[in-house]
């Protein structure tokens, strides 16, 4: 395998709909974002780092992303934080969604974080020494 292939930033975008507003564009969370993500201090703190780095169009900063908790009703911010989490495989059966999606288009690309069941299981590495 060409190596560099893992360093190409694979990170795939939606549209997600704002009710009133219109649609902003989002993307999956790299490895890093997400970890910063959950070591912000609260569920406000986590949803303001998640929308900053995974907002496409427009970009926000979290500064920004707490103007727009604090303007908006309760639930508007959550289609784009789950979809953002989505697209990073971050959710509860994503891999099961990705399963479905590339059965239905084996030509896409997907890019699927394990999720917290994952577990080393102490067993060989596949194709590894042992």
């Amino acid at each position: 395998m060409d190596k560099e292939l893992l360093f190409r930033v694979r990170l795939p975008e939606a549209d997600v709909e704002v009710a009133g507003l219109g649609a902003v564009r989002v993307r999956g969370r790299n490895r890093i974002e997400a970890m910063l993500a959950q070591a912000a201090d609260g569920t406000a703190a986590i949803e303001r780092r998640v929308l900053s780095y995974g907002m496409v169009d427009p970009q926000l900063t979290e500064a920004e992303v707490k103007m727009w908790q604090k303007a908006s009703p309760a639930g508007e911010l959550e289609p784009g934080s789950n979809r953002i989490t989505e697209l990073s495989g971050m959710l509860a059966g994503s891999a099961k969604v990705a399963v479905r999606e590339f059965e239905a288009n084996p030509d896409s690309e997907f890019q699927l974080l394990p999720g917290a069941e994952a577990v080393d299981d102490g067993g060989p590495t596949p194709g590894g020494d042992g």
